[in-house]
């Protein structure tokens, strides 16, 4: 008996290396879909090829490729007659069918699969505006972050220079011994916030340096605001025309846009054979708006033109997201599944190529391939929103205008300190140099020194 079983699985094992080492070509069968399939001038490339040939080389077979006559991957009909590459196969047009061919339990009654050489699921694809999120922040969209950046450094150089006025302006700081000074660093800040909210905080500068400064600040802040309000108007208005949308849930449960998959194929079968409600709805809705397309190009160019969610596998909508940055892929993923590779019912090849598609996922061969074919063109794909939202470059000139003003205030009230000295020098007849100093360390902290300036100016009279 013992000597019966080895003999039979002798002579299968012969059997199976003699059908896939044997000089007759194998006749492949595939579909074009980027990046599995795709045409180079009179010749082929992409995922499945990469594929084929790497599984030749293992189990050494030779083979002949054609794409499939209907253009469809699979699906009985009416009369349970089978279209496209699984009809192929059991009409034995082909000994292989390589695509990204789903395995399912239908397709496993009438053909043999191996075991999947890629994982997948059921998505969705929408134009990134149509599935925008709202946010708790949305507030500060209308300016970019650096914008943001931007106006808060302006903010804190325009209120240190209104307190450096406010101190060198002779205006500002007559009688510093007897008088408060309005113009401390905390009420700065606190006089260009009241200039933000377009109602001001007074005591107003008296000197004509602070009167400058603030007249700068103020017509910064109106600008400022004004680009704020028009922008974010301009999403306001936008938002509206849009919602969010992220989930299967989310697509059943409007009735805006339109969402449709590829006809006959096995995302259809999921939605109809489907007991979840939800499922249901979108089969019920795609039946009745005959909202189907005819392969996955199709279904990525409409998304594209916005007002439509194609929902197909989700691997292959990674591309579409990968090449297309205005597309968004939702997070949510259904019916995990998997691509296999199909042959006629008890072929010996089924066992050779499931082995080998494992040697080369353990050997992360497909995993390279995967990187290979998937690689997005996309830099940033925050960009689009990004670019929404006023930059710094945008008001660059409105920047520049509030740095040359606070420039000037500053000159001109060191000016008029100068202009002071020089006077208070001419009537008590000293050195401007010394009248200026001692003005200086007056205004900025250095009493003491001032102090003892005062008592040898004393003595000498």
């Amino acid at each position: 008996m013992t000597n019966c079983m080895a003999l039979s699985f002798f002579v299968a094992a012969l059997t199976a290396w003699m059908v896939t080492a044997d000089a007759k070509e194998l006749s492949i069968t595939t579909i074009k879909q980027d990046p599995y399939i795709m045409s180079v001038g009179s010749e082929l490339e992409g995922y499945c090829i990469d594929l084929i040939s790497e599984l030749s080389k293992k189990l050494g077979f030779k083979y002949k490729l054609h794409l499939v006559k209907d253009n469809r991957y699979g699906s009985m009909d009416s009369s349970s007659t089978w279209n496209g590459l699984i009809g192929e196969i059991i009409r034995g047009e082909a000994d292989l069918a390589v695509a990204p061919l789903t395995l399912t339990a239908t397709r496993e009654q009438f053909v043999d699969m191996t075991t999947p050489f890629m994982q997948t699921g059921l998505g969705f694809i929408t134009r990134k505006d149509m599935a925008s999120e709202e946010s708790c922040f949305s507030l500060l969209s209308p300016f970019s972050t650096h914008m943001w950046v931007g106006i808060l450094i302006a903010f804190l150089l325009t209120g240190v220079c209104i307190f450096l006025v406010g101190r060198i302006s002779p205006t500002e700081w007559a009688v510093p011994e007897t008088e408060g000074h309005s113009f401390t660093l905390l009420h700065s800040f606190w006089y260009i916030t009241g200039a933000l909210t377009l109602q001001g905080a007074g005591p107003h500068p008296k000197a004509l340096s602070g009167r400058l400064v603030s007249a700068i600040w103020w017509l910064f802040a109106v600008l400022l605001l004004a680009s704020y309000f028009g922008n974010f108007n301009s999403k306001l208005h936008s938002n509206n025309k849009h919602f969010s949308i992220q989930s299967f849930e989310d697509l059943a449960n409007q009735n805006v846009i339109d969402y449709g998959t590829v006809k006959d194929g096995s995302t259809m079968n999921f939605f109809k054979n489907s007991n979840n409600p939800i499922y249901r709805r979108i089969y019920q809705h795609m039946e009745r708006k005959k909202s189907y397309v005819s392969n996955m190009e199709e279904g990525v160019h409409r998304a594209q033109e916005g007002n439509f969610a194609f929902i197909g596998e989700a691997v292959s909508l990674d591309l579409a997201v990968a090449h297309y940055c205005n597309v968004y892929h939702s997070q949510e993923v259904i019916a995990m599944r998997g691509y296999s590779i199909a042959a006629p019912i008890g072929s010996p090849l089924i066992k050779n190529l499931t082995t080998a598609i494992l040697q080369l996922s353990e050997s992360g061969e497909l995993k390279y391939l995967r990187d290979k074919w998937w690689a997005t063109s996309c830099i940033d794909t925050d960009g689009a929103h990004a670019s929404e939202a006023l930059q710094p470059h945008d008001l660059q000139g409105l920047f520049l205008f509030l740095g040359l003003g606070l420039g000037v205030g500053l000159l001109l009230a060191l000016l008029e300190l100068v202009s002071s000295a020089h006077n208070q020098a001419k009537d008590g007849k000293k050195s401007c140099c010394s009248v200026l100093t001692s003005e200086l360390n007056r205004r900025f902290g250095s009493k003491g020194a001032s102090t003892e300036q005062d008592d040898s100016d004393k003595s000498k009279a």
